[in-house]
């Protein structure tokens, strides 16, 4: 693939804006399509993208697409739609999905578009919209050696951290081992917050003891920093996403045939908040509703231990 690929993206939110900003200026004429936030359409416009109508519209102009959605059934919705990729594809063009998506649904799309003679890259994110913005996301690919070859240039213009970990699939399989973690720090963290505090430590002295542990980590941290420090925004991903990822790890658990007791408590606690109406918090907010849930106010606790 040329330096001068011609690059469409769909899905701006807060990782795609930065990705397609990155991809914009390393040069490559770029098509985006929107949703509802018409901010980063226009913005990326000006810059010198062009908007496109429907995903249709972007295959039968771009050479590679990239997709940045909430979920599989988006993918599928802008893939197999009327107005879909699949309806304007031609042979050779190349989808990479950066979705954390159902690795069973990544299987079937992939055998559609092959047979139409498109190729599907699975490249989820990892890192947060700062890296974005930076173009130092990290990147778990899945795509054969020969693909691989020929997207890892346009990859590289918005991740800094790239590994190829199999065939198309594999990156989403590894996404979700990845979050699967990371949801049970998340997990894990919000209760024990809530324990420390109501056994009598402050918020602080629970952050800086194990913050300078080698139990410390950079989700410990960012965790830490809204649900202790009060930055609210450092982590932007959402409780409904985490508890989307989190059904999409049992699914996966469950086709390899394994017992997988701690992710029904992970699954559990972001089902619990998502069904109280809490799915557009992001997921270090979870501290808030853990503690509220146990008769906790921990935006008091953090004041009265600074006072």
């Amino acid at each position: 693939m040329t330096d001068n690929s011609k690059i469409g993206f769909i899905g701006l939110g807060y990782m795609g804006r930065g990705m397609a900003a990155n991809l914009l200026r390393a040069g490559h004429p770029m098509m985006v399509k929107g949703n509802r936030d018409r901010a980063p359409v226009e913005a990326l416009v000006a810059q010198g993208a062009v908007e496109a109508q429907s995903p249709r519209e972007m295959a039968e102009s771009c050479d590679i697409i990239h997709l940045c959605l909430s979920n599989s059934d988006q993918v599928e919705a802008v893939i197999r739609g009327e107005d879909g990729i699949l309806a304007g594809a031609r042979e050779g063009l190349i989808v990479i999905d950066t979705t954390t998506a159902d690795p069973v649904s990544t299987a079937a799309l992939a055998g559609e578009m092959a047979a139409a003679g498109v190729t599907l890259v699975d490249a989820p994110l990892g890192r947060t919209p700062k890296e974005a913005e930076a173009g130092t996301l990290d990147a778990m690919v899945g795509c054969d050696a020969e693909t691989f070859a020929k997207v890892r240039p346009v990859i590289e213009v918005w991740a800094g951290n790239i590994n190829h970990v199999g065939e198309t699939g594999a990156g989403h399989r590894m996404k979700l081992v990845m979050n699967f973690i990371s949801m049970g720090y998340a997990a894990l963290y919000a209760e024990a917050l809530t324990m420390g505090v109501k056994s009598g430590l402050s918020p602080q002295a629970i952050q800086s003891v194990i913050g300078g542990s080698r139990l410390s980590n950079g989700f410990f941290e960012t965790f830490m920093r809204a649900a202790v420090d009060r930055e609210r925004d450092v982590h932007q991903f959402s409780i409904t996403n985490a508890a989307k990822d989190t059904r999409y790890a049992a699914s996966m658990a469950m086709a390899a045939g394994m017992a997988n007791p701690m992710g029904s408590a992970i699954r559990d606690a972001f089902a619990q908040m998502e069904a109280a109406g809490k799915g557009g918090d992001y997921v270090p907010w979870l501290a808030d509703h853990v503690a509220a849930l146990n008769g906790l106010d921990l935006e008091g606790a953090v004041a009265q231990s600074k006072a």
